[in-house]
């Protein structure tokens, strides 16, 4: 039994929409560069607009996103277009994988990252943060928002690594193997009911 099943909230995952790390094909996961500085772009802005009008989420969905720039401007767009009710919770727990020494390094270094991941699932290279500890602080931000409401709909508004960690383990699939699931694009929405394997290894 995984630990969404036991919930009392339905959850849903989103990407934040193209930022301009993803534009610049660069590394940001540090609160320093990614606070106030890398949001999205107007292609971004675009992608989460037409998510959040295509959508079949309604105005009393809870939107909780990480607090970084990138995401925080997503969730803020697609609460305005479905019109909810409440604004927007912010959620530090839900921020970016913490990519150590790689950060504001070229974005094809994921790939050695997500290597280690398999390979030592449980040991920080460089100073990356290790799929067990995001794991964790994942799924407290979850049993946090448990606490505080009951038969909502919650979209979780943050970061593919973060993202597909959660969906892993809500299939039983150890977050090693994470990158095995089919990449959660910019402003893609999916279910946590949905599994795609990847055919393909993924993009960054």
């Amino acid at each position: 039994m995984t630990a969404f099943q036991q919930k009392k909230n339905r959850y849903y995952l989103m990407r934040h929409g193209e930022s301009l790390a993803n534009r610049k094909g660069l590394i940001v996961s540090h609160p320093d560069n990614a606070l106030n500085d890398f949001g999205l772009t107007t292609k971004g802005a675009e992608q989460v607009m037409n998510a959040a009008l295509s959508t079949r989420l309604k105005d009393d969905t809870l939107i909780v996103s990480s607090d970084y720039k990138r995401s925080k401007e997503t969730a803020e767009i697609v609460n305005s277009v479905i019109s909810c009710s409440t604004e927007p919770l912010l959620e530090p727990l839900l921020r970016e994988r913490n990519f150590g020494s790689w950060e504001l390094s070229d974005h094809a270094n994921y790939d050695a990252v997500w290597r280690n991941d398999i390979n030592h699932p449980q040991r920080s290279e460089k100073g990356v943060e290790t799929v067990d500890d995001v794991l964790q602080r994942g799924l407290q931000a979850i049993d946090d928002i448990e606490k505080h409401h009951q038969g909502r709909t919650v979209l979780l508004v943050g970061h593919g690594d973060v993202l597909q960690i959660l969906l892993a383990h809500h299939h039983n699939i150890h977050p090693r193997f994470h990158r095995s699931l089919s990449a959660i694009g910019n402003a893609d929405i999916r279910s946590l009911a949905k599994l795609q394997l990847a055919i393909d290894s993924p993009a960054a």
